[in-house]
């Protein structure tokens, strides 16, 4: 096995195997549906583990493991060139180390996206779908202007590269790095979304179909924040900590935002959709708490939060397929005619809050520590998110499915089929296992993080020694040890 690991191009099978598989079934007729389905499982299922098999390899120093680099357009200095670390590995994703190919595929995710919400979506899908494109090319053209003078300045080295290890060494000047961090950074808060560009998206998962909203939750937000991250945070550590105080200010605003919008919602896709915007806030806020303790939080509530919220999709699009409503004043009483329902959604409701023993207990416990060590202030404030979260969270759980069950249509209503139980079991699985036993994925994120912030930190002693208090107090106040969860945890 470890030779098959060592020889073979998996993180290039992992990318090509489900565009090979989508291929074959766009020749199979349409009417086939049950071969289309089996197929799809079992290419999704073969995909994922193989995604598995990165794992040992990964390097417990913070180093990119697996990596691919093939010549693509070697006259720029264009490469295909892949690699995983602790970071990217545990989102099964994002493993692009050239820029130009990041934005490939990065634009590339577009295209399905707006022909899921603009042809299987509901209601105004046209204008939730263009509106999704339209916030994203903005802000996609904006980070490819910045790609191509990335590559001109590293011209001036006689490097000229896109390749995100060699451009990570290259010292960018102060004033370069404040606008290649606005340029990148717009395009990731974009996708994020971070308050106050976030206003494609309860559209957008309001008219998408349940998989549609699955995705989107599970995979197409993390591409803003893993984006941070990585490019943002990777290649401007200068201008992220000067704008570290703006970025943790709008993520705290989207957690409170998000959360006193859902008290208001009546309907309950939006009223998901709004929690991710305050779910997102969280993330943002770890990320740019630049200590270990809120960036590994932030990572593993990436995770959290594609299983919690996409999980939560599911279910409400399961409701939705047998009331075709989503008004919580048409239901109530549910728990009666619905036993297996209720408790999958109470689950994954408490998940999606934070308790303990549940996965998102883990992920906003390591920000907030992270977020109030970084500034008490904002730290504070997001904890008052928290309770904003179980109010909203708790409440639409009663409207759903305490009370009398007086609507006969109701009363009528089926449990959860066999597949829809294979469906959800997988994601509750994982909820417990997260919450339960997080270690093995916090053994695996914390060395790729150790080496972002310890790379951040520099400039951090940098900065204050410059100019002490320019940067805010509460920032420069942070603790800046290179702190160890592991030792963290035994004392």
């Amino acid at each position: 096995m470890k030779e098959f690991l060592a020889g073979a191009p998996i993180l290039s099978i992992v990318v090509f195997l489900p565009l090979a598989g989508a291929a074959i079934m766009a020749l199979i007729p349409s009417d086939r549906t049950r071969f289309h389905r089996w197929f799809a499982l079992w290419i999704s299922v073969a995909t994922f583990l193989l995604a598995l098999l990165l794992l040992p390899g990964v390097s417990s120093f913070g180093e990119f493991s697996h990596q691919e680099r093939y010549l693509w357009i070697p006259q720029l200095g264009i490469n295909y060139h892949l690699g995983v670390d602790g970071i990217s590995v545990v989102l099964l994703l994002f493993s692009s180390l050239d820029l130009v190919l990041f934005y490939v595929f990065w634009e590339g995710v577009l295209i399905p996206m707006y022909l899921l919400i603009g042809i299987w979506g509901s209601g105004r899908r046209i204008y939730a779908a263009m509106k999704f494109v339209l916030y994203t090319v903005v802000g996609s053209f904006l980070m490819l202007v910045a790609i191509i003078g990335l590559y001109v300045y590293s011209s001036h080295y006689g490097v000229g590269t896109f390749d995100f290890l060699r451009l990570r060494e290259i010292s960018l000047p102060g004033n370069l790095q404040t606008w290649f961090f606005l340029a990148f950074g717009l395009a990731f808060a974009i996708k994020v979304p971070i308050f106050p560009f976030h206003t494609w998206l309860p559209d957008a998962h309001t008219e998408a179909p349940t998989a549609g909203s699955v995705l989107l939750a599970g995979v197409l937000l993390k591409m803003g924040t893993y984006g941070l991250i990585r490019f943002s945070i990777g290649l401007f550590p200068e201008a992220a900590v000067r704008f570290a105080p703006l970025m943790m200010g709008l993520g705290v605003i989207g957690i409170i935002y998000g959360a006193l919008v859902c008290v208001a919602q009546r309907d309950l896709k939006r009223l998901v959709a709004y929690s991710s915007v305050a779910h997102m806030g969280f993330v943002v806020l770890g990320l740019f708490a630049f200590n270990v303790q809120g960036e590994v939080g932030a990572v593993i509530q990436m995770v959290n939060h594609g299983v919690s919220t996409g999980a939560l999709f599911l279910l409400v699009g399961m409701l939705y397929a047998r009331r075709h409503t989503r008004e919580l004043g048409a239901f109530g009483g549910l728990a009666q005619p619905m036993p297996v329902y209720f408790n999958f959604f109470l689950i994954v409701m408490l998940s999606s809050v934070g308790l303990p023993a549940l996965n998102g207990f883990v992920g906003e416990f390591l920000i907030l520590m992270g977020g109030i060590q970084a500034d008490w202030l904002l730290g504070g404030i997001a904890v008052f998110g928290v309770v904003l979260a179980a109010v909203y969270l708790l409440y639409m759980f009663k409207q759903v499915f305490f009370g009398p069950c007086a609507n006969p249509a109701n009363r009528q209503l089926r449990d959860l089929s066999l597949r829809e139980v294979a469906v959800l079991v997988p994601l509750v699985l994982i909820i417990f296992w997260i919450g339960l036993f997080p270690r093995p994925c916090l053994r695996v994120i914390e060395p790729a993080v150790k080496s972002t912030v310890q790379r951040v930190q520099q400039h951090i002693y940098r900065t204050y020694e410059s100019s002490t208090g320019s940067i805010g107090g509460s920032l420069l106040a942070l603790d800046i040890r290179a702190y160890s969860l592991e030792g963290g945890s035994e004392n």
